[in-house]
Protein backbone atom coordinates (compact mmCIF):
# COMPACT_ATOMS: atom_id res chain seq x y z
CA UNK A 1 0.00 0.00 0.00
CA UNK A 2 2.82 2.64 1.28
CA UNK A 3 5.02 1.89 -1.85
CA UNK A 4 2.54 1.28 -4.92
CA UNK A 5 -0.59 3.25 -3.48
CA UNK A 6 -2.78 0.64 -4.75
CA UNK A 7 -6.15 -0.10 -2.72
CA UNK A 8 -6.46 -3.21 -4.39
CA UNK A 9 -7.97 -5.66 -1.79
CA UNK A 10 -9.36 -8.29 -4.04
CA UNK A 11 -5.71 -8.82 -5.03
CA UNK A 12 -4.92 -10.04 -1.35
CA UNK A 13 -7.24 -13.34 -0.48
CA UNK A 14 -6.16 -15.13 2.47
CA UNK A 15 -7.80 -18.11 4.07
CA UNK A 16 -9.31 -18.25 7.69
CA UNK A 17 -7.47 -20.62 10.54
CA UNK A 18 -11.02 -21.59 12.02
CA UNK A 19 -10.98 -25.16 11.33
CA UNK A 20 -7.45 -25.65 9.86
CA UNK A 21 -4.96 -27.86 11.72
CA UNK A 22 -1.59 -26.61 13.16
CA UNK A 23 1.44 -28.60 13.15
CA UNK A 24 3.98 -27.60 15.89
CA UNK A 25 7.30 -29.26 15.57
CA UNK A 26 8.93 -28.41 18.99
CA UNK A 27 6.29 -28.53 21.72
CA UNK A 28 8.20 -26.70 24.33
CA UNK A 29 7.33 -23.59 25.86
CA UNK A 30 7.10 -21.82 22.66
CA UNK A 31 5.50 -24.31 20.62
CA UNK A 32 2.91 -25.02 23.25
CA UNK A 33 2.04 -21.09 23.75
CA UNK A 34 1.96 -21.11 19.84
CA UNK A 35 -0.64 -24.31 20.41
CA UNK A 36 -2.62 -22.12 23.04
CA UNK A 37 -3.14 -18.94 20.47
CA UNK A 38 -3.90 -21.28 18.06
CA UNK A 39 -6.45 -22.62 20.12
CA UNK A 40 -8.28 -19.37 20.04
CA UNK A 41 -8.70 -18.83 16.86
CA UNK A 42 -10.54 -22.74 16.78
CA UNK A 43 -7.71 -24.30 15.35
CA UNK A 44 -7.16 -28.43 15.68
CA UNK A 45 -3.18 -28.17 16.85
CA UNK A 46 -1.30 -31.37 16.72
CA UNK A 47 2.34 -31.54 17.52
CA UNK A 48 5.79 -33.56 17.15
CA UNK A 49 8.19 -33.59 20.17
CA UNK A 50 9.80 -36.85 21.31
CA UNK A 51 10.93 -35.48 24.94
CA UNK A 52 7.73 -34.95 26.60
CA UNK A 53 5.39 -37.53 27.89
CA UNK A 54 1.85 -38.02 26.45
CA UNK A 55 0.23 -36.16 29.24
CA UNK A 56 1.77 -33.07 28.29
CA UNK A 57 -0.10 -33.09 25.05
CA UNK A 58 -2.93 -33.85 26.38
CA UNK A 59 -2.93 -31.15 28.89
CA UNK A 60 -2.32 -29.07 26.10
CA UNK A 61 -5.31 -30.21 23.75
CA UNK A 62 -2.77 -31.29 21.07
CA UNK A 63 -2.21 -34.28 19.47
CA UNK A 64 1.02 -36.19 19.78
CA UNK A 65 2.03 -37.23 16.06
CA UNK A 66 5.39 -38.29 14.35
CA UNK A 67 7.15 -35.71 12.03
CA UNK A 68 5.41 -37.42 8.45
CA UNK A 69 2.10 -37.38 10.41
CA UNK A 70 2.25 -33.92 11.38
CA UNK A 71 3.22 -33.05 8.05
CA UNK A 72 0.85 -35.17 6.28
CA UNK A 73 -2.24 -33.51 7.96
CA UNK A 74 -1.31 -29.77 8.61
CA UNK A 75 -2.42 -26.74 6.63
CA UNK A 76 -0.21 -24.46 8.65
CA UNK A 77 3.10 -25.64 10.12
CA UNK A 78 4.78 -24.22 12.34
CA UNK A 79 8.47 -24.82 13.69
CA UNK A 80 9.98 -23.96 16.97
CA UNK A 81 13.00 -26.76 17.25
CA UNK A 82 16.53 -26.02 17.48
CA UNK A 83 19.20 -26.58 14.74
CA UNK A 84 21.20 -29.91 14.65
CA UNK A 85 22.38 -33.07 12.98
CA UNK A 86 18.54 -34.14 13.53
CA UNK A 87 16.48 -31.06 12.51
CA UNK A 88 19.13 -30.10 9.35
CA UNK A 89 17.24 -30.17 6.34
CA UNK A 90 14.01 -31.41 7.84
CA UNK A 91 11.88 -29.80 5.40
CA UNK A 92 13.68 -31.52 2.24
CA UNK A 93 12.43 -32.24 -1.15
CA UNK A 94 11.04 -35.66 0.29
CA UNK A 95 9.36 -34.17 3.55
CA UNK A 96 7.68 -31.50 1.43
CA UNK A 97 6.55 -33.96 -0.80
CA UNK A 98 4.13 -35.56 1.76
CA UNK A 99 2.30 -32.23 2.47
CA UNK A 100 -0.47 -30.82 1.55
CA UNK A 101 -0.29 -28.92 -1.73
CA UNK A 102 -1.28 -25.56 -0.27
CA UNK A 103 0.22 -25.83 3.26
CA UNK A 104 1.78 -23.08 4.74
CA UNK A 105 5.61 -23.59 6.47
CA UNK A 106 6.32 -21.10 9.63
CA UNK A 107 10.07 -21.07 10.71
CA UNK A 108 10.76 -19.07 13.25
CA UNK A 109 13.11 -21.18 15.21
CA UNK A 110 16.37 -22.14 13.17
CA UNK A 111 17.91 -21.55 9.14
CA UNK A 112 19.07 -24.34 8.32
CA UNK A 113 15.82 -26.46 9.28
CA UNK A 114 14.28 -25.78 5.99
CA UNK A 115 16.53 -26.58 2.51
CA UNK A 116 16.30 -23.63 0.96
CA UNK A 117 16.71 -24.58 -2.22
CA UNK A 118 14.11 -27.69 -1.80
CA UNK A 119 11.44 -25.10 -0.76
CA UNK A 120 12.16 -23.03 -3.73
CA UNK A 121 11.76 -25.64 -5.80
CA UNK A 122 8.72 -26.72 -4.25
CA UNK A 123 6.85 -22.86 -3.59
CA UNK A 124 7.70 -22.58 -7.79
CA UNK A 125 6.33 -25.87 -8.34
CA UNK A 126 3.13 -25.25 -6.20
CA UNK A 127 3.92 -28.09 -4.12
CA UNK A 128 3.37 -25.68 -0.56
CA UNK A 129 1.05 -23.03 -0.17
CA UNK A 130 3.81 -20.55 1.11
CA UNK A 131 6.62 -19.83 2.94
CA UNK A 132 7.57 -17.47 5.75
CA UNK A 133 10.26 -17.27 7.89
CA UNK A 134 12.49 -15.31 10.69
CA UNK A 135 15.35 -17.11 10.02
CA UNK A 136 17.87 -18.10 7.19
CA UNK A 137 20.53 -20.68 6.37
CA UNK A 138 22.76 -17.71 5.63
CA UNK A 139 21.65 -14.97 8.75
CA UNK A 140 25.27 -12.99 8.37
CA UNK A 141 25.01 -12.38 4.39
CA UNK A 142 25.33 -8.37 3.74
CA UNK A 143 25.54 -7.73 8.14
CA UNK A 144 29.18 -6.81 7.60
CA UNK A 145 30.28 -10.44 9.56
CA UNK A 146 31.24 -11.72 6.86
CA UNK A 147 33.02 -10.39 4.35
CA UNK A 148 31.87 -10.67 0.95
CA UNK A 149 28.85 -12.72 1.70
CA UNK A 150 25.68 -11.88 0.55
CA UNK A 151 22.03 -12.74 0.15
CA UNK A 152 21.79 -15.63 -2.50
CA UNK A 153 18.88 -17.56 -1.24
CA UNK A 154 16.57 -18.55 -4.49
CA UNK A 155 13.86 -17.54 -1.61
CA UNK A 156 13.62 -14.17 -2.41
CA UNK A 157 12.30 -14.80 -6.12
CA UNK A 158 9.09 -16.12 -4.72
CA UNK A 159 6.10 -14.19 -3.96
CA UNK A 160 4.68 -16.71 -1.89
CA UNK A 161 7.54 -16.17 0.88
CA UNK A 162 7.85 -13.57 2.89
CA UNK A 163 11.00 -12.55 5.29
CA UNK A 164 12.01 -10.94 7.96
CA UNK A 165 15.11 -10.61 9.75
CA UNK A 166 15.63 -12.53 13.14
CA UNK A 167 14.03 -9.82 14.79
CA UNK A 168 12.00 -12.01 17.53
CA UNK A 169 13.68 -10.80 20.67
CA UNK A 170 13.77 -6.86 18.88
CA UNK A 171 11.59 -4.59 21.48
CA UNK A 172 12.25 -2.03 23.84
CA UNK A 173 11.06 -4.68 26.78
CA UNK A 174 13.58 -7.60 25.43
CA UNK A 175 16.10 -5.70 25.34
CA UNK A 176 15.47 -3.78 28.76
CA UNK A 177 15.05 -7.33 30.23
CA UNK A 178 18.76 -8.61 28.75
CA UNK A 179 19.97 -5.63 30.21
CA UNK A 180 18.57 -6.49 33.77
CA UNK A 181 19.28 -9.86 33.36
CA UNK A 182 23.26 -9.09 32.04
CA UNK A 183 23.52 -7.03 35.25
CA UNK A 184 22.10 -9.50 37.77
CA UNK A 185 24.64 -11.98 36.66
CA UNK A 186 27.45 -9.72 36.70
CA UNK A 187 26.26 -8.56 40.59
CA UNK A 188 25.82 -12.17 41.45
CA UNK A 189 29.50 -12.98 39.88
CA UNK A 190 31.27 -10.09 41.81
CA UNK A 191 29.23 -10.90 45.02
CA UNK A 192 30.81 -14.17 45.13
CA UNK A 193 34.25 -13.33 45.13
Amino acid sequence: MKVGKNWDKYKFMGRELRGKTLGVLGFGRIGQRVGELARAFLMDVVAYDPYLPAEVFEQQHAKSMSIEEVLKVSDFVTIHMPLNDETRNLFNAKSIEGMKDDAVVLNMARGGIVNERDMYEALKAGKIGGYATDVMENELAAGGLTEGAGFDSPLFSCDNFIVSPHLGAQTVDASRDIGAHIISKVKEALDLK
